[in-house]
């Protein structure tokens, strides 16, 4: 029997169909893999921090201090966080209730005071007027005495030394009424005294009373814009209901002309930062807006995070240079730090660098898909990494595994096969 034999054309044919069936199957897949540039080109060593805009010069209205008699202080009315007030506006006011009770008792004391000066007044009058009637009586009991004194010439002795203890005891008599009047016109003056030393006793509780009532009602000294600071008990910002003490400060009006950014850098970063770095500040608001700053003061000291939190960071100062009316004191900001550049640099995204033990490739895309390219790698920020060797700035890289799917259809039809046995 003759064997049938196969044309070699026709296997070339089939040769060259299977060969591009695979590489436009692996150009499908190519494609499926997101691919990098390759830049070249001034890289900058960076860094990212959140932190908070705040006014370098503010004025701060603290709750006022008032007497204990009137209670704690609680907000009852306070202005929306971001307003613009005028000067002499009303910002925050507190409740009044206790103070005017006091008010209207202390008028109450006022008032009963003066009465009881006029009531102590008029008796004084009547009882230094009966004082001197009776002295008025006891003098002319006096002089009667002494005219039969003096007319006693041609009494008898009994009756001339009679009429002489008569008349000594009416001297007695009349100076003891004078005495009785000078005590008494002493002690209705320090009765007066003491009576209007408590009228400006009363005056002064009701002076007080009326000078706290309006310390409740905390007036703009000038025009800004109000910016509420935090209750540090609540973590929220003041708002009505809240208690505070005496003091403490609840509504900045900043000056909007001179802005930072306070920014908290943990203890492993902080050697990295010095005075006068560059920084770009974009407001999480409105993230299109991007503001220059420099930094101007670096803490020597580390302080907890939070109060919940035992992590130490440091707190920096970053100048605003540009600020506007968008950029407001409270905002949250990112802040990019600029700590140097490599004017002349080949990087990559970081997506585009994988590992092998202590050794990083690339997958760098070729005519025939993607080859794996050994690297060495330098500086890195948060997006990039430099390449100090192993590509040039034509080549592209792949952002994932292109072969990651293969390895683990592989993975698993082996583990596959091993189940069966």
């Amino acid at each position: 029997m003759k064997k049938f034999q196969i044309p070699s054309q026709f296997i070339a044919i089939l040769w060259l169909i299977i060969a591009v069936c695979v590489s436009c199957k692996k150009e499908e897949k190519a494609k499926d893999v997101p691919v990098g540039n390759v830049q070249e080109g001034v890289f900058y060593l960076e860094m990212y921090e959140e932190g908070e805009v705040e006014a370098i010069n503010s004025i701060n209205l603290s709750s006022p201090s008032i007497p204990w008699r009137y209670g704690n202080l609680k907000i009852t009315q306070i202005v929306k966080d971001g307003t613009e007030v005028q000067k002499g506006d009303t910002v925050i006011v507190f409740d009044p209730s206790e103070v005017q009770k006091g008010v209207v008792e202390a008028e109450s004391r006022l008032q009963m005071s003066y009465a009881e000066l006029e009531k102590l007044q008029a008796q004084q009058q009547s009882d230094l007027e009966e004082l001197k009637a009776d002295y008025e009586v006891t003098r002319l009991s006096q002089e009667i005495s002494k005219i039969r004194f003096e007319s006693s010439n041609y009494e008898s002795d009994i009756k001339k030394r009679e009429i002489k203890l008569n008349l000594d005891k009416a001297n007695i008599a009349l100076q003891r009424a004078n005495e009785q009047i000078d005590n008494k016109v002493k002690i209705q003056k320090e009765e007066i005294r003491q009576k209007n030393l408590s009228i400006e006793q009363d005056k002064a509780r009701l002076a007080e009373a009326k000078e706290t009532l309006q310390k409740l009602y905390v007036i703009s000294p000038t025009q800004g814009i109000a910016i509420i600071n935090r209750n540090w008990s609540s973590g929220n910002k003041y708002q009505v209901g809240d208690q505070c003490w005496a003091g403490m400060p609840l509504v900045q009006l900043p000056d909007m002309k001179l802005l930072r950014a306070n920014v908290k850098i943990n203890e492993v970063d902080i050697s990295k930062i010095t005075k006068g770095l560059k920084v770009e500040i974009k407001p999480d608001a409105f993230s299109n807006s991007v503001y220059s700053g420099e930094v101007t003061s670096v803490a020597n000291l580390a302080v907890n995070k939070d109060d919940k939190s035992k992590i130490k960071v440091f707190p920096v100062q970053i100048l605003i240079k540009n600020s506007d009316d968008k950029l407001l004191p409270g905002l949250s900001v990112s802040c990019r730090i600029i700590l140097g550049k490599i004017p002349k640099a080949i990087f990559v995204p970081l997506e585009a660098i994988h590992s092998e033990g202590n050794k990083n490739y690339v997958y760098k895309k070729t005519v025939k898909g993607f080859e794996k390219t050994m690297v060495e790698t330098g500086d890195s920020n948060a997006d990039f990494i430099v390449i100090t060797k192993g590509l040039t700035k034509t080549d592209k890289g792949a952002l994932a595994d292109p072969f990651a799917k293969d390895e683990k259809k592989a993975s698993t039809t082996e583990n596959e096969k091993k189940d069966e046995k």
